[in-house]
């Protein structure tokens, strides 16, 4: 039987988690990340043309390595977080939740009723190999990890009554929305931005919550990483493919200069 323990979700409150934003949507791509070595990875539906076949496939791809798979949906649908979690799919980032009826509404589409809304169809999910895991419905809420994304001032202005969601696992700060909503478009590090990501990684973890972040500039990800920040994305695998070849063309072709690409994704 297939390893179905969820070891990011056992690691989330006792290590500090490394991870990278997946946005190349391909199964083979992915598969060369995994083997990279990261904690975790994302494979973003929301901004990446990610659908719920090719996740599938990523994560079929990621099985056979020690990397842990966080599927970001583009919206926080009910019935798309059934499909994902048939699928597969044990952690899941849903976008820009800013109340606490939406942060509720997450924590009952991952749970089945009684204590939730999620669909049941066993015999059809990769999630329970097919009706070959003994008590699947019984005790698949121990393996799911759920972790909401507040990316805009709204969401920052309800974060003290979201934490107090019972069944959230951790709350991703999205930085880069973030800024635009408080009138900084595209500069995620504008101290004024940096001291609210601060006071809010610092309100989750206090809360008993994980805290996570994404960050592609080395010294604002290594404040993130001292804070503690117990699940951080460190870089994203469409600028980490572009930078390396806009450096190797530099090198050897004369009037190409080298952009690195950077500040989000």
């Amino acid at each position: 039987m297939p390893d179905t323990i969820n070891h990011f979700k056992q690691r989330l409150k006792s290590q500090q988690q490394i991870g990278l934003w997946v946005g190349l949507a391909d199964a083979y791509a992915t598969e060369i990340v995994a083997n990279a070595g990261y904690d975790w990875l994302l494979i973003d539906g929301e901004h990446a043309p990610s659908d719920l076949r090719t996740t599938l496939l990523q994560l079929q791809s990621m099985a056979a390595y020690s990397s842990q798979a966080v599927v970001r949906p583009p919206v926080g649908s009910v019935q798309l977080i059934k499909q994902l979690l048939d699928i597969g799919a044990q952690t899941l980032l849903i976008p820009m939740v800013e109340t606490v009826e939406q942060a509720e509404l997450m924590v009952k589409a991952v749970r089945y009723p009684p204590e939730g809304i999620r669909g049941v169809g066993a015999a059809l999910a990769r999630a329970t190999r097919w009706n070959s895991i003994p008590d699947y419905y019984a005790h698949a809420h121990e393996q799911i990890c759920l972790l909401i994304q507040i990316e805009s001032v709204q969401g920052l202005s309800h974060l003290d009554e979201i934490l107090k969601v019972e069944g959230i696992d951790g709350v991703f700060i999205g930085a880069v929305d973030l800024s635009a909503t408080m009138g900084y478009q595209g500069d995620p590090n504008h101290p004024d931005v940096q001291k609210a990501v601060i006071s809010a990684i610092q309100k989750i973890r206090a809360a008993g919550k994980a805290a996570g972040i994404l960050s592609t500039t080395d010294e604002v990800t290594q404040k993130y990483i001292e804070l503690g920040t117990e699940f951080v994305a460190v870089g994203v695998d469409t600028s980490v493919l572009m930078n390396g070849l806009r450096a190797l063309l530099a090198k050897y072709k004369k009037g190409s200069e080298e952009k690195r690409v950077g500040g989000g994704y």
